[in-house]
C-alpha cells in the first residue's frame, strides 16, 4: 500500500488560545478524551515513555497506548501498543496506529491538527471510529475556542 494514496483519519480546527495552553491541556487526556462513552482512563500521557489505556463503552473499546514523540509546543504522538476493539472481527486493528496532534501558530490564533495515522477507509473501524474521534475532536475544539 502506496502511503500517497492511503489518507489517515485527519481533524482540523482553530482556536484564540496559545500553542502552550493547547499542548498542556491535550497532554492531559482525560482533558479531551472522555464524556461521550464511560470512559476509564488510567496511567500517565505527559512525558515520552509514558502510558495510559483507554476504555470505552463498558469494555467495547479497550486500547493502550505510549508516548513516543514530543515537540514542546508543538507536536505530540502516541502510539497504540494494544488494542480490543471487541465490535471488531479484527479486535486489534488498532495495534501500531499513531495518534497525533499537531499545533500551529497563525498569525490570529492556534491550528491544531488530529491524524489517526493509520486509521484509513480500508480499516473496518474506520466508519465508527472516525465518528467517534469527529465527536471528541468537536468537544476538544469547542472546549479551546
Amino acid at each position: 500500500m502506496s502511503n500517497q494514496k492511503v489518507k489517515s483519519f485527519s481533524f482540523s480546527f482553530e482556536s484564540s488560545k496559545t500553542q502552550e495552553e493547547i499542548y498542556h491541556f491535550i497532554l492531559q487526556v482525560k482533558n479531551w478524551w472522555s464524556g461521550l462513552h464511560a470512559e476509564v482512563i488510567t496511567g500517565q500521557s505527559a512525558a515520552v515513555g509514558d502510558e495510559f489505556s483507554f476504555s470505552a463503552g463498558n469494555g467495547m473499546h479497550f486500547s493502550i497506548h505510549k508516548l513516543i514523540e514530543l515537540i514542546p509546543f508543538s507536536k505530540i504522538v502516541w502510539e497504540v501498543t494494544e488494542s480490543n476493539l471487541s465490535f471488531l472481527t479484527n479486535t486489534s486493528e488498532w495495534v501500531g496506529t499513531k495518534i497525533c496532534f499537531d499545533i500551529e501558530k497563525l498569525s490570529h490564533g492556534t491550528k491544531v491538527t488530529f491524524t489517526h495515522i493509520g486509521l484509513i477507509q480500508q480499516f473496518e473501524c474506520y466508519g465508527r471510529c472516525s465518528n467517534a474521534w469527529t465527536k471528541y475532536l468537536e468537544k476538544l475544539a469547542q472546549t479551546l475556542s
